[in-house]
């Protein structure tokens, strides 16, 4: 691995944490994190803004915002 690969911010609200994890580790951490503490259930995942800012970037190259 890369010392220069990007992070990714990874949130559980119900543990009211927040950590980094590399970009190539970001599925086995979420699904390490909410198989062993939350019984499965998906309450850890990527940061919500940078969700939210990924999906514009996507729709954004993609022209789905074009008209708007």
């Amino acid at each position: 691995m890369s010392s220069e690969e990007p992070t990714v911010p990874i949130v559980c609200t119900d543990c009211e944490t927040e950590t980094r994890v590399p970009l190539s580790d970001v599925a086995d951490a979420l699904s390490r994190h909410n198989e062993g503490t939350h019984d499965g259930e998906e309450v850890a995942e990527v940061a919500p803004g940078l969700k939210d800012r990924l999906a514009d970037l996507v729709a954004d190259d993609l022209g789905l915002l074009d008209g708007e």
